[in-house]
């Protein structure tokens, strides 16, 4: 499943002081994909004990989210110990052991500079594979994954300074007259960089022409039910003679 959301960053008084900051016309994408990864626990499984498996957040390339994303809270079901769960730093993601599948709550906060409006996702946990009475197994797991590009809108200048040339954000090309004030020094490489993830093997490859792969694939489709449509109404419309009148006067 893809998805484009747009946040907008509320207006206030202090943004208002600070409109001189703030860059119309500009929008930053943050690709994101959020899912679960399951693993059978094949002999060691109990009843109530029959999967291990990992939900999360991650970059859509596998780069640490924590440059834009503040703290993630996971809401699981009322039968897990401490339900809500958040983490505040990358990555960010949980794991824990069960039987059942159920959807699952994601709030997402942003860092002040980048949206005071939380996001919210959801994800339906999936441990199954979708064929019931296929054989499970301990080594291929079970992977339920969704893409979603975040649109921030007006960013501040400090924010795009910070952000810029970061491999987890897109930034369009920026005016040529435009100078950015000096970003901090940030190690690309931190806790939050999933790319030496160790279920990073079982992780969907989401790209812009995968997507684009998938939109034209979907509208041939439409096409070709049209088209057959049509067809039938020609062929029907042409069996179709008027009927003349019983009785001529």
């Amino acid at each position: 499943m893809s998805l484009r959301t747009k946040m907008i960053k509320s207006s206030d008084d202090s943004e208002a002081k600070d409109s001189a900051q703030k860059l119309k016309g500009i929008e930053i994408s943050v690709p994101i994909v959020y899912g679960n990864v399951a693993f059978w626990l094949g002999k060691k499984a109990s009843e109530y004990q029959s999967h291990k498996w990992t939900l999360y957040i991650r970059g859509a390339t596998n780069e640490d989210l924590g440059v834009v994303i503040k703290r993630a809270v996971f809401q699981l079901h009322t039968s897990f110990n401490n339900p809500t769960r958040v983490v505040d730093a990358p990555p960010f993601e949980l794991s824990e052991c069960g039987w059942g599948e159920f959807e699952i709550a994601i709030t997402l906060y942003f860092h002040n500079d980048v949206c005071d409006k939380p996001l919210h996702l959801y994800h339906h946990l999936k441990l199954y594979p979708e064929d019931e009475s296929g054989p499970l197994s301990t080594k291929k797991p079970i992977v339920v994954e969704s893409y979603d590009e975040i649109v921030l809108s007006k960013p501040s200048e400090a924010f795009l300074a910070r952000v810029h040339n970061h491999p987890a954000v897109g930034v369009p090309r920026l005016p040529a007259d435009l100078a950015l004030p000096p970003a901090e020094d940030v190690d690309r490489r931190k806790r939050g960089d999933t790319k030496d993830h160790p279920l990073s093997q079982w992780f969907t490859n989401f790209s812009e022409a995968d997507e684009l792969l998938k939109l034209t694939a979907a509208r041939q489709q439409v096409q070709g039910h049209i088209a057959r449509l049509r067809r039938q109404l020609s062929m029907v419309g042409g069996q179709h003679q008027p009927l003349k009148p019983a009785t001529e006067f």
